[in-house]
């Protein structure tokens, strides 16, 4: 059975379903939650793209940092309020995937059970934002718990 619950934020309508999820699974006896946020700051490196003459990359990298800051505190109240007392890790990185941050955050904090909102992309929408859940399933070396979006 799954002690080690590590739940992946985004700050979608899906991510808080996650999260509402894994407080639930945490909440039953000898259970621990960690709440991730990841900071995926690859599209302001790659190649420098020419932003550097319209934006400051490090003050944008700063702004992500204190809204992920945010998103976090407000989770870790959510699951307070529950009376839980949760982790948190906050993931930076600009050279790899967020599924890989992801899966590499769960396994430094021992995690044997992974949750993440799946938005259920398809088609064009899917191509172009990709899918990190599908890419964290195929990578992860734990159990993966999907939360899929309510249909409209």
């Amino acid at each position: 059975m799954c002690k080690r619950i590590f739940v992946a934020i985004d700050g979608s309508s899906t991510a808080q379903a996650a999260l509402k999820e894994a407080i639930q699974f945490a909440s039953l006896p000898g259970m621990s939650l960690c709440i991730g946020k990841v900071i995926d700051t690859g599209l302001l490196e790659q190649n420098n793209m020419g932003l550097s003459n319209l934006i400051d990359p490090e003050q944008v990298k700063a702004s992500m940092r204190q809204a992920a800051e945010k998103l976090l505190a407000d989770a870790v109240a959510t699951a307070k309020a529950a009376g839980l007392d949760p982790h948190q890790i906050l993931v930076e990185s600009d050279k790899k995937r967020v599924a890989e941050m992801i899966v590499e955050a769960a396994k430094q904090w021992d995690a044997d059970l992974i949750v993440i909102g799946t938005h259920g992309r398809r088609g064009f929408e899917r191509m172009m934002m990709g899918s990190v859940a599908e890419n964290l399933v195929r990578i992860a070396t734990t159990s993966v718990f999907l939360v899929r979006r309510k249909p409209a």
